[in-house]
């Protein structure tokens, strides 16, 4: 005795709902299977062996009956392990299909038991639902027939198994059938939908008052004013009026899907008027349907495939009939789908701007925007999988590649993220409004409808379950408060949906004790209702359910063409940050059910992500890289050097009109010419830059952060870090420096472009809302250290200290009597060309070593820049003091004596001579003079730099420099002598650093204290006899220093008077300097003594400076007591003596009593007036 089926104890909506998850998670296995083994990279190594060929068409040739024990198998037994291990999981998903599908045949059968009726307008979810659970299975099948290596897989791992374990896997004799029976899986599901169809049919036909209203032109779309808020003016805060409130978002793609499936599988009832209708539509909208992702089917050629095999049904006219629906698909749905994104792109927009104006039409008109997800999600689809399938050849039909390369689909794409984000951004108005009409409106209404249920004369009484089921509805929604949303409370109305599910299938089947098709009123009032709460609790997942467009992660070729025709279209450049955004919705593309590809889709969001934003960070960079350029040439065309040319053109003006007529010559624009503007329609190209860079710029700005994955994309953090490293080689390049030909750019035009750069940078603040003294910040003081931190390439300063010291001052000290240090114009200038110099470039010095272009070098490379730029300098001033000691110790002996014998005139000369005779080309002498000078050259350059850094710090923060003025002036006096000294020396080395001049230059006294600190084999080598030498003890060495010291200024002094033998020693006066710079001695002696006697000596800096006077004073007095056929060979004494009263004015140890009491002041008067007057007569 059978027992009746009692609908509630089937769980239908329970089974529905699980049945259709575990659905998508095996079409997504059976997806990724699929792909695997087509691919050799990621299939298993062994099935690419080409020795078990074999094995592989014995295998398949035998399916699904295997006899395990035949000799060509043996071969599996020698990789069984592996074999088990690598093939288990594509063997369980097929085991898991099997009993997929034994549930869905259980559930389908069922369904038909208790004739359930369908009708997508009323019982919405149970409808959709069922469709769904149909259309998946179908995919499945489809899918799994179209599976390579199929067979080979299944039967491999069954031998493997069997020889494991001696016994056949259980499940694979039933899967061998099933492999069998699906070979061609619409024969047999058409085979086995044949009871179904009295469900499936129904179904389809409900379908009939929605998708013919979805499926419209463009056209007609305009006409009825779809989508548009504005269409009605008066009804703008009016909820829209429509009974079928879900049905309105449905995916366009399903029901195309539903109705060819379904009447592919019941094709016997293609000859009703409404199904056929159906059936056209959905197969002249386009000619690929998606099974998953994109995997696809050419629909017409499969039906009329699966038609043909259909023998005894005479299905010619059918198979006709596809091929002219076919024909019409190839013809127009690609313009009908082009016309229709078109449409869409207006109408996004203006329900976009009419939502960001006011934000309060989202409660009333919420539904507009799931409708336009929808409808723009399904031309995206479309668009993706058209295009990526092109139509066989044989077809004779031509497509316009037009209708598929869309120029502004960026520009949908984007107002389809603006619309989820005002959503997101706006949920609360959401919320607050969907709550108020929950339980102001529709839990009265439903209340009516329960009482009218129940007054109603044919129904006696209202069954239990349903009845506790609608009450419990009633008392969820009329419970909530708007105090909940201000309160931030959780909803969760998943149960109240869950509840509608069951009331559907309990009420939708035969002899019900409520029929829902007697009470639409109701049906539809709670229908409704669900998509109100969907409002309030589940507005992401409702985004995306209409706007998902995680289907890119699968066609990532024409995502990257996409993006790169946005990047090449000017008008499309705002749009191209929906790039990186739609990289966020790759993982909705994942199954619980497939986990091993959740790592490999979020990787590859992240990777697309970071190229999108790196890609339109350098397009932004290339376009301020382009305007930089520009405003750089107009401010190159403003310096001071271009305007000679104006100058010298105003001063002809005189001329006679003979004279203008032979120059007819076009004239040169002046700067400002391109601001003129006659006609505003004249579109320049840096008014194409900025437009450029306006679109940019707004794609950058428009979100502050992207989430992709576990990660989280700030595009504003993109374009500056590209930004910095940009500006950074900008910097450097400008520079424009070339080792090879040793050519530089001027300090001042480097200031000037950087200015220039930074002036452009800084107006992007009025374009992106980022920080631009964060990125001067991080950039410019990076010029200031010797290499950056970004790559670790030399910067300005390497560039401009190596240029300095190893040209411009190499030059100085090499091509004697070319260039001389002017302390008057307090540059280093130029007097003479070198014509026998290889390097043929002819260096004026006064326009890279004047105190204008040290100001803007000091600008450029700041304090730290000008510090590296001294203690580079230094260390050459070191290396030539360490080659003068080394003469001083080879001339020890004499150099005491000359000491001590100052006032012996004939003792002095003979020992001089000994001095000067060495058996090297140029004398000791000559070589002291010239490293003397050196050192003066370079610190009269050190002491030229520093003034400019003052200058430049003065201006830039005055308060600060007169404080460090301050310290300097006024060091506190301590009773301690070794803690005052320490102080003063803290104070210096401050004081240097800001630019301000000291006794003795800190930097020099580090360099020389370092050098001492360094073992000198020379020194140690040629002292080795000498016991003060050999001795380790501190003191002796350091008195060994200080005697050095001491001899050395003997050297210096007694060297002097050669000088004046020297035609080069002559003294210029319109420079105040000699030709041969031995002005620059003066410096040298001054800050070498008191570097030298402050490091080695007791401090009697004075007492040394005042000896060397002595000794030079005396030698120069010896030279003025020549003999009558010398005076021709001193001629330049005078200049020589100038040079001793520079010496002293540029001391601050000695005095001019001092040098009055050893040298004639007459002498010095007389030497004056002669040079000034040689000075005049030359001029």
């Amino acid at each position: 005795m059978s027992r009746a089926m009692v609908p509630s104890q089937q769980k239908l909506a329970e089974k529905l709902t699980i049945l259709n998850d575990r659905g998508r998670g095996m079409l997504t296995r059976i997806y990724n299977i699929k792909k695997m083994l087509t691919n050799t990279d990621s299939k298993p190594a062994f099935l690419s062996d080409k020795n078990l060929d074999s094995v592989f068409k014995y295998l398949h040739k035998k399916f699904p009956n295997i006899d395990n024990h035949a000799g060509a198998l043996q071969v599996i037994n020698n990789i069984k392990q592996d074999v088990v291990k690598s093939l288990s999981l594509y063997y369980f998903t097929f085991v898991d299909i099997m009993d997929f599908k034994d549930h869905v045949v259980d559930l389908l059968t069922t369904i038909d038991a208790c004739q359930v009726h369908m009708d997508v307008t009323l019982n919405y979810d149970l409808t959709v639902n069922y469709l769904n659970l149909i259309s998946t299975y179908v995919s499945i099948m489809i899918l799994l027939s179209r599976v390579e290596d199929r067979r080979v897989v299944l039967s491999l791992y069954s031998v493997a198994y069997e020889y494991l374990h001696a016994s056949c896997d259980p499940s694979f004799p039933r899967l061998g059938q099933l492999v069998i029976d699906y070979d061609s899986p619409l024969r047999k599901l058409s085979e086995e939908f044949v009871p179904h169809s009295r469900v499936v049919v129904p179904a389809i036909m409900s379908l009939h008052k929605i998708y013919p209203k979805r499926n419209l032109p463009a056209d007609q779309m305009r006409a009825t004013g779809m989508l548009s808020l504005l269409a009605e003016p008066l009804k703008i805060m009016n909820v829209p009026n429509t009974d079928m409130v879900q049905c309105e978002y449905l995916s366009l793609d399903s029901m195309e899907r539903w109705i060819i499936f379904s009447m592919m599988l019941c094709h016997q009832y293609l000859q009703e008027a409404q199904l056929w209708d159906l059936w056209k539509t959905a197969l002249q909208s386009g000619y690929i349907i998606q099974l998953c992702r994109d995997e696809v089917l050419h629909i017409h050629s499969y039906i009329n495939t699966f038609f043909e095999s259909l023998k005894g049904h005479n299905m010619s006219k059918r198979i006709t009939e596809v091929k002219d629906l076919q024909h019409q698909a190839l013809l127009s749905a690609p313009g009908i789908h082009r016309e229709r994104r078109k449409f869409l792109r207006s109408a996004l927009k203006e329900l976009a701007l009419i939502y960001t104006d006011q934000p309060g039409l989202l409660g009333p008109k919420g539904l507009y925007i799931f409708q336009a997800l929808a409808v723009a999600r399904d031309e995206i689809h479309w668009l993706l999988r058209h295009f990526d399938n092109p139509p066989s050849k044989r077809h004779n039909v031509k497509l316009s590649q037009e209708d598929f390369v869309d120029r502004q689909l960026p520009e949908l794409l984007f107002n389809m993220e603006e619309l989820k984000s005002l959503v997101r951004k706006y949920n609360q108005v959401v919320q607050r409004y969907y709550v108020q009409y929950l339980a102001g409106y529709d839990s009265v209404l439903l209340n009516q409808l329960i009482q009218d249920l129940n007054k109603e004369p044919n129904l006696a009484h209202c069954p239990e379950d349903e009845s506790v089921i609608l009450s419990s509805l009633y008392n969820s929604i009329a419970a909530v408060s708007v105090k909940q949303v201000e309160a931030n409370d959780m909803f969760d109305f998943r149960g109240i949906r869950l509840d509608w599910f069951r009331l559907q299938a309990y009420t939708s089947v035969s002899r019900a004790g409520l029929v829902l098709r007697d009470h639409s009123d109701l049906g539809k009032h709670l229908n409704m209702i669900v998509f109100h709460t969907k409002m309030v609790d589940y507005l992401d997942e409702l985004l995306n359910e209409a706007g998902d467009l995680s289907i890119y992660c699968f066609y990532t070729q024409i995502f990257e063409h996409q993006f790169k025709q946005c990047m090449e279209f000017p008008a499309q450049h705002r749009y191209s940050i929906v790039f990186p955004i739609i990289c966020g919705h790759f993982m909705n593309a994942t199954h619980e059910l497939c986990p091993e590809e959740r790592h490999s889709i979020g990787t590859t969001s992240v990777q697309y992500a970071h190229w999108f934003l790196k890609e339109m960070s350098d397009e932004v960079n290339q376009v301020i890289t382009a305007i930089c350029e520009e405003q750089c040439m107009l401010n190159y065309k403003l310096l001071p050097k271009h305007s000679a040319a104006s100058i010298l053109q105003s001063s002809n003006k005189h001329k006679k009109k003979q004279d203008k007529k032979k120059h007819v010559g076009p004239e040169e624009e002046k700067p400002g010419v391109e601001s003129a503007r006659k006609n505003r329609e004249n579109f320049t190209r840096m008014d194409k830059l900025h437009m450029a860079l306006t679109e940019l710029c707004y794609a950058v700005n428009y979100c502050n952060v992207i989430q992709v994955w576990e990660h989280g994309f700030v595009p504003r953090e993109f374009f500056i870090q590209h930004l910095e490293t940009r500006f950074n080689k900008a910097l450097v390049g400008m520079m424009m420096y070339n080792p090879d030909t040793s050519e530089i750019a001027k300090p001042s035009e480097l200031l000037s472009s950087v200015k220039a750069i930074m002036s452009v940078l800084q107006g992007l603040e009025n374009y992106v809302q980022i920080d631009i003294a964060r990125v001067f910040n991080s950039v410019l003081p990076q010029q200031t250290q010797a290499t950056d931190s970004f790559n670790g390439e030399k910067t300005i300063t390497a560039n401009y200290t190596n240029w300095y010291l190893e040209v411009l001052l190499r030059r100085v000290t090499v091509n004697i009597g070319q260039i001389v240090y002017s302390p008057n114009r307090k540059a280093f200038v130029t007097v003479a060309a070198d014509n026998n110099s290889k390097e043929n470039l002819y260096l004026a010095a006064e326009e890279y070593a004047d105190l204008t272009e040290l100001r803007a070098l000091a600008e450029l490379i700041g304090p730290y820049g000008m510090r590296y730029l001294g203690e580079r300098l230094m260390g050459h001033v070191a290396s030539q003091v360490d080659e003068l000691k080394k003469l001083v110790i080879q001339n020890k002996e004499v150099l005491f004596n000359m000491r001590t014998s100052f006032d012996k005139p004939d003792a002095m000369r003979e020992l001089f001579r000994r001095l000067g005779n060495t058996k090297n080309q140029v004398s000791d002498v000559d070589s002291v003079l010239m490293r003397m000078t050196i050192i003066g050259i370079l610190l009269s350059y050190r002491s030229l730099a520093q003034e400019a850094l003052l200058d430049v710090l003065e201006d830039r923060i005055p308060f600060l420099m007169a404080s460090v003025q301050d310290l300097k002036h006024f060091v506190p006096n301590m009773k301690d002598t070794k803690y005052s000294n320490m102080k003063q020396q803290v104070v210096n080395e401050m004081a240097s650093a800001a630019g301000l001049s000291c006794d003795i230059d800190p930097l020099l006294i580090s360099a020389l204290r370092s050098q001492k600190n360094e073992p000198r084999k020379e020194y140690k080598d040629t002292a080795r006899t000498s016991t003060s030498s050999v001795s380790s003890d501190p003191e002796v060495t350091n008195e060994s220093d200080y005697e050095l010291a001491c001899l050395l200024m003997v050297f210096v002094a007694v060297s002097i008077p050669t000088l004046a033998k020297k035609d080069v020693s002559v003294f210029k006066a319109s420079l105040e300097g000699n030709l041969n710079n031995c002005h620059c001695l003066a410096k040298a002696v001054n800050q070498i003594a008191g570097a030298l006697f402050t490091i080695h000596g007791p401090g009697d800096v004075s007492d040394r400076l005042q000896e060397f006077l002595a000794l030079a004073s005396s030698s120069l007095l010896r030279l003025g007591q020549s003999q009558e056929h010398d005076k021709e060979f001193v001629k330049n004494r005078e200049s020589v003596y100038i040079l001793l009263d520079l010496i002293v004015q540029e001391s601050p140890y000695l005095t001019m009593d001092l040098l009055e009491s050893c040298f004639p002041y007459a002498l010095l008067r007389n030497a004056y007036h002669t040079v000034y007057k040689a000075s005049a007569v030359d001029n």
